[in-house]
């Protein structure tokens, strides 16, 4: 008499890498049998994959892991979380096991001593791309895991390790898998875009019999020949950054720009651990609209650091009125748990902090909305995310889903998930647009 398959409770927190990794792990139990339980009272145990990056992130992730005890019992915790020593045996001692982020292996092994496993897995039938998270018409390709850098700010590091390149053929062919089913926007992601291929010194992979270099640029190259738009986040200000902007010109990948600059007073970037030739990021960005007009750049900037002056935040502003960023993300500083800049002299006073991020805020909301009062008039690819029939709802070029504005559709109906049509926009705001739809694709 054959038992009904384990049932698996999944929970994913914290940022699109770990939702990657919540992916492999999900793929990983379907094929070997287990099911995955949509709630706490259906499952035979549950797998929390956890952020700690913050400390709200790690509240929350504290919350989950102790919620799905209390519904549950029988809980397995993964993630950056597990990677910041003992916090979670210490908070909930009764948790089967802790592993750190990028652990499949670990969890499954963890699951097999509690669940046992259901079937060969090599007798699977889930796709070769796996199972995703995501709508099916957008998918994050995560290229590497780590980060060789040391910024002062952050535990990245010491929760995933140094830098470890994807082999260039594996990133293609699992972006091959997922055009082919039905996929029409990538999200390259990882902890610092790139960075891609230095730790293999650039190495010659294959992709489609043919030589491929390990390496940011190559790759971008390589993804614009697929039928879906590219999109790249996390990039590191590399002078070779400049590479990838004719291919955005060139149409090859979306004219889209995720740059991490942090800060603009030198003395601030210093103490980051990060470039402080801010002048020189001015003069690259300029550089990066000649050759590119419809270039967009998002940011994320990190006010009220230890140590930074008011001199030092008027900087911050200036350089945002100077570069005229698109999409801008801003945080007030907190102290990390494992941080070197925990030790700096100097903290900011919290009111300060809140003070000079509203400023910020303030600053940027008047230049994102004048940028998009620029786009009234013009017609504009949109990708759609949401449809009810008769209204739509989706991004362009210049929008990544869940972090950026999005493009409203009034009167569009018949369009579903991951149609593209161009729209005219007829309004905007601070963060979205409005739009009239023209044709589909």
């Amino acid at each position: 008499m054959s038992h009904p398959p384990a049932k698996v409770g999944f929970i994913s927190l914290g940022c699109p890498k770990a939702l990657v990794d919540s992916e492999q792990i999900i793929t990983q139990l379907r094929a070997e049998g287990y099911e995955i339980a949509p709630d706490y009272a259906g499952a035979d145990m549950v797998v929390v994959n956890t952020c700690g990056f913050i400390d709200a992130a790690v509240e929350e992730s504290l919350e989950a892991i102790g919620e799905a005890l209390a519904e549950n019992g029988r809980v397995i915790v993964t993630g950056c979380l597990g990677a910041k020593g003992d916090i979670v045996q210490q908070t909930h001692p009764s948790v089967l096991a802790v592993t750190g982020p990028h652990a499949t292996q670990e969890v499954m092994t963890a699951v097999h001593q509690h669940l046992p496993p259901q079937h060969d897995p090599f007798t699977s039938l889930i796709p070769p791309q796996g199972i995703k998270l995501t709508p099916q018409h957008y998918a994050y390709v995560k290229i590497s895991e780590g980060c060789n850098h040391r910024c002062s700010f952050c535990i990245i590091p010491s929760m995933r390790g140094d830098l470890v390149s994807r082999p260039v053929g594996e990133v293609m062919q699992e972006a091959e898998h997922l055009v082919d089913a039905g996929v029409r926007e990538l999200l390259v992601i990882s902890q610092d875009t790139s960075a891609y291929g230095v730790d293999v010194k650039y190495r010659t992979g294959f992709w489609g019999g043919r030589p491929l270099k390990t390496r940011m640029t190559e790759l971008a190259r390589a993804l614009g020949e697929l039928e879906a738009w590219v999109r790249l986040h996390y990039v590191y200000p590399y002078p070779h950054v400049d590479e990838v902007i004719p291919l955005m010109a060139e149409g090859l990948i979306l004219p889209y720009l995720d740059v991490p600059l942090q800060h603009a007073s030198p003395k601030i970037l210093k103490a980051m651990k990060r470039p402080g030739n801010i002048e020189g990021t001015l003069a690259r960005i300029q550089g990066w609209r000649k050759t590119c007009p419809e270039l967009v750049l998002r940011s994320t900037f990190i006010v009220g650091f230890p140590g930074e002056t008011e001199e030092d935040f008027v900087q911050l502003l200036e350089f945002l009125d100077q570069a005229q960023l698109d999409r801008v993300g801003a945080f007030a500083y907190s102290d990390v748990e494992g941080a070197a800049a925990n030790a700096l002299p100097d903290p900011v006073p919290e009111a300060v902090k809140q003070e000079r991020l509203e400023r910020f805020m303030e600053l940027q909301a008047d230049i994102s909305a004048a940028k998009l009062r620029r786009r009234i008039g013009q017609t504009l690819e949109i990708l759609i995310d949401e449809s009810d029939g008769e209204q739509a709802v989706g991004r362009s070029y210049a929008d990544a889903p869940e972090i950026d504005g999005q493009v409203f559709l009034e009167d569009a109906p018949g369009l579903a998930p991951g149609d593209r049509v161009h729209a005219t926009i007829v309004a905007a705001g601070e963060h979205d647009l409005w739009g009239e739809r023209l044709t589909t694709q």
